[in-house]
């Protein structure tokens, strides 16, 4: 009878400890589960490395931290850059989605389509893309419809052209300075045309088939023109430094439509600011990732810029800046 209640009570000691352990191999399954599901991933892919689409990519990093996500606590993010090389674009996609993103993000126009191509299914935000519905990633910025939204850095030209004639009073021929192979360049041509044709300027396109051929036009383009303009472009952006170089040589002010290339040699612009971009694209992960469907949600886009003047560029080429434009404008050298 007693090795029969000993048999009895070590029995119920072992049932009562396999319970305990296994509640405590699930207490701890579940917590890692629990603790994985709320650790999101966001894959960002950018076009190349640049200074206003690196300020994109702060600006995106900012706006989750404060939407709350931080990373090797609940967010881990996979950053990719192709470097210009469009042939690296897809692979780099597909790595991206291959590791269970969470939210996709293109930083610059080949960078979003290039997402878009492999996925209908994975929600895509666009890091300031100029036209999103020009470049094929949508069709209506009200109701993108699909996994894509984003942040447009669509400029006023009208603005800006308005500013390079208020500066400008003498400049009759603008020459517009652009990638033939970006998209979202080529649409933003039409739009300066008309804003400059509005304010009786001659316009002159200036196609840049590639990198290697930059130096030609520019060269070419000085001779022509009283002033160049850039539009969104990041073929050109990369290249600032040359065009600001062989344009100074001929005292050829450039209206360019970011901050960042006024600082590096441009005249002045009324633009926006990349980090803000960013902020805001940012905001629009963290919505995705806490639920919100990216169908539903319009592209945004800022209704107003700054105007930004070169003052030691100005002063190099004997511009006098208007007093009114003066007083509203932040200041660069």
């Amino acid at each position: 009878m007693q090795n029969k209640k000993m048999i009895g009570v070590i029995l119920t000691l072992f049932i009562i400890l396999s319970i305990f352990l296994g509640k405590e191999i699930w207490s701890k399954n579940f917590v890692k589960d629990l603790k994985s599901s709320k650790e999101k991933t966001v894959g960002v892919l950018q076009f190349v490395s640049h200074p206003d689409l690196d300020r994109i990519y702060q600006g995106i990093q900012k706006g989750l931290f404060d939407e709350g996500f931080k990373k090797k606590k609940n967010l881990k993010v996979i950053f990719k850059n192709a470097q210009a090389d469009q042939s690296k674009l897809k692979t780099m996609s597909e790595e991206l989605i291959e590791n269970h993103s969470d939210v996709l993000v293109g930083i610059a126009t080949p960078a979003a389509q290039a997402l878009a191509n492999q996925t209908k299914d994975v929600p895509i935000v666009l890091g300031a893309i100029s036209d999103p519905v020009a470049a094929g990633l949508i069709k209506n910025e009200k109701r993108p419809g699909s996994n894509v939204t984003g942040v447009s850095d669509r400029s006023s030209v009208a603005s800006q052209i308005f500013l390079a004639k208020k500066l400008l009073k003498s400049a009759k021929k603008v020459g517009i300075l652009y990638s033939s192979a970006e998209d979202s360049a080529k649409f933003q041509v039409i739009d300066v045309k008309k804003a400059a044709q509005n304010k009786n300027f001659l316009v002159k396109e200036y196609p840049v088939p590639s990198t290697n051929e930059i130096n030609q036009i520019i060269n070419k383009m000085v001779d022509e023109v009283d002033f160049i303009y850039i539009p969104n472009d990041n073929t050109i952006a990369s290249a600032m430094p040359m065009v600001v170089k062989i344009a100074d040589e001929k005292k050829i002010p450039i209206i360019p439509v970011t901050e960042k290339m006024v600082k590096e040699g441009g005249l002045a612009t009324n633009g926006l600011d990349q980090f803000r971009l960013g902020v805001q694209a940012g905001r629009m992960i963290s919505q995705i990732l806490k639920g919100r469907n990216p169908a539903t949600m319009p592209i945004f886009t800022f209704k107003a810029g700054k105007i930004v003047i070169n003052t030691k560029k100005a002063k190099k080429f004997g511009i006098k800046i208007p007093e009114d434009i003066l007083k509203k404008a932040k200041k660069v050298s």
